[in-house]
């Protein structure tokens, strides 16, 4: 484990970017921010998830100054329709009906407050889904109970049986953080890979 002095924080309390955040070996906290995450009218996916990154780093910024702050948003876009957490089964069903057979984006924020200055980057995932039966896609829902995760589904999990294809850079963004952008930002600002000493 490396020695870290700096303050670190995770705007979120979901276990699935708190999971991927650990893989960095770093000691931190994670705080809920508690925004409102609704869409603002003429918002796009892109622009809502960026500004929700940004609002949620900010929230926690007004009790804790002097961290680094860590703050995403997820949401998914599909010819039309806006796919955010479905939150129960058919909500989530309608979801993974309007999708079958299509290519969907999903949009992933990653923003690092810092005491002085806010970094931002969106991350781009592409998601061809598989056409499969009602009764297939009622199934995977009462197995896994994604209502709480972007597009009703968990990639890491059974979920990647609805899937033909995701196409992306980073593979952690669909999971809720994008891990390769922020590692390079944390090596390169001292945190990861530094000097510090290793056990």
């Amino acid at each position: 484990m490396q020695v870290q002095q700096t303050p670190l924080i995770l705007a979120s309390q979901s276990i699935y970017r708190r999971e991927l955040l650990s893989r960095l070996q770093l000691n931190f906290q994670c705080i809920s921010p508690n925004i409102n995450e609704s869409i603002k009218h003429n918002e796009s996916t892109r622009e809502m998830v960026l500004r929700l990154g940004k609002e949620k780093a900010l929230k926690i910024a007004e009790n804790h100054q002097n961290a680094f702050i860590i703050a995403s948003d997820q949401s998914a876009y599909c010819e039309g329709v806006h796919l955010g957490k479905p939150g129960s089964f058919e909500p989530a069903l309608a979801q993974l009906r309007h999708m079958q057979g299509k290519t969907v984006t999903f949009y992933t924020s990653l923003v690092l407050k810092t005491p002085t200055t806010l970094l931002e980057h969106i991350d781009e995932t592409r998601v061809v889904f598989r056409t499969l039966s009602e009764q297939q896609l009622e199934r995977y829902l009462k197995q896994e109970q994604p209502y709480q995760c972007a597009g009703a589904f968990k990639s890491e999990g059974l979920g990647i049986c609805l899937f033909e294809q995701i196409n992306n850079q980073d593979p952690s963004a669909i999971i809720g953080l994008p891990m390769i952008k922020l590692s390079n930002w944390l090596t390169d600002l001292g945190l990861l890979l530094g000097e510090q000493p290793l056990p």
